[in-house]
């Protein structure tokens, strides 16, 4: 089954339920990059008037992850996958519709063919930017993604 941003959407709806009531949406995925997005809405903001800083975390996360997993589908290697740490900057309140971008596929490739290699586990670290509808950045996040082959 190929990744794609339909399919991402179905799968937020049955297994991150709290993502897709949110309204965090895959847009674009491919071989080096990963689009979602989200808007300001009063079932996800905070007591300040923005949105929420844990639903741009789910929206940020799934730019990175679905890259994850879009590349250890392709690779065809039975392999684990885990946030093992995060660390974000919040630049401007956000408010409107914020597009969450994660253009790191390279990186993901490497480590995937470095934790085949040497069966040994890999870490990279993944960055996803929100920006809003005048392009201008409003939180950067950072995920460290652990990559162990299954045995």
């Amino acid at each position: 089954m190929k990744i794609s941003p339909s399919k991402l959407n179905v799968f937020l709806m049955f297994k991150l339920p709290a993502a897709f009531i949110s309204g965090v949406r895959a847009r674009q995925i491919n071989d080096t990059t990963c689009i979602v997005t989200v808007k300001h809405r009063w079932i996800n903001q905070n007591p300040f008037n923005s949105m929420f800083w844990a639903v741009q975390g789910m929206a940020a996360e799934l730019t990175t992850g679905a890259l994850v997993m879009k590349k250890i589908k392709e690779n065809g290697s039975d392999i684990s996958m885990l946030v093992a740490n995060n660390n974000a900057i919040f630049t401007k309140k956000a408010k409107g519709k914020i597009t969450f971008t994660c253009n790191q596929g390279q990186k993901i490739d490497e480590a995937i063919l470095n934790a085949v290699k040497t069966g040994e586990g890999q870490t990279v670290w993944l960055n996803s930017n929100g920006v809003n509808t005048d392009g201008i950045e409003v939180s950067s996040f950072n995920f460290e993604w652990t990559l162990k082959v299954k045995s």
